[in-house]
């Protein structure tokens, strides 16, 4: 196990060992982004709902062209927290796979449990998702005595943009 190898020298070994590692890391890469498309996450069909939610919603329909998807909101963009999100997401597709949520009611009687999971994830993270597209700072420079003040706590750290916002992409959710 140790020694070198009487039949392929180190240098091979070693190239063997880089074209393999470089393998593996493009097939995690591929697989990280697949799982982290609209198409992957609404493919069990009770995601359709929160679909349907974000689709009524300025972050999905704007003039500006820009659509906000899925992982947006729910997948970090670095990469610890990426892989503890994926963990963790992994509960829902098991729900799905196992009939847990797999009808618009089991989801629905499920639905404040996975919120206040993932409500607790972006209070934890002070909402960075929200923040990778939106800045306090603008944030303050909307019209408007009541949302500046509300903004202002949220630009000295008081607050969170979930603490407001809970219901911003899935209407009909607010807590």
């Amino acid at each position: 196990m140790f020694r070198p190898s009487t039949r392929w020298s180190i240098a091979s070994l070693l190239a063997l060992g880089i074209v393999i590692g470089i393998a593996g890391l493009l097939t995690f890469d591929t697989v990280l982004h697949a799982t982290s498309t609209d198409e992957f996450c609404t493919s069990c069909h009770e995601m359709q709902i929160p679909l349907a939610q974000l689709q009524e919603t300025v972050h999905y329909t704007n003039h500006s062209g820009v659509s906000a998807g899925c992982a947006d909101c729910h997948v970090p963009r670095e990469f610890i927290p990426k892989m503890v999100r994926k963990v963790q997401a992994a509960r829902e597709v098991w729900g799905s796979i196992t009939g847990v949520i797999d009808t618009p009611e089991k989801y629905a009687a499920h639905l404040e449990e996975m919120k206040a999971r993932e409500i607790a994830r972006l209070q934890a993270n002070d909402s960075q998702e929200c923040r990778n597209c939106h800045t306090a700072e603008r944030m303050t420079s909307i019209a408007g005595e009541e949302p500046k003040r509300f903004h202002r706590a949220l630009a000295s750290g008081r607050r969170t943009c979930i603490d407001c916002h809970d219901g911003i992409a899935h209407p009909g959710q607010e807590g």
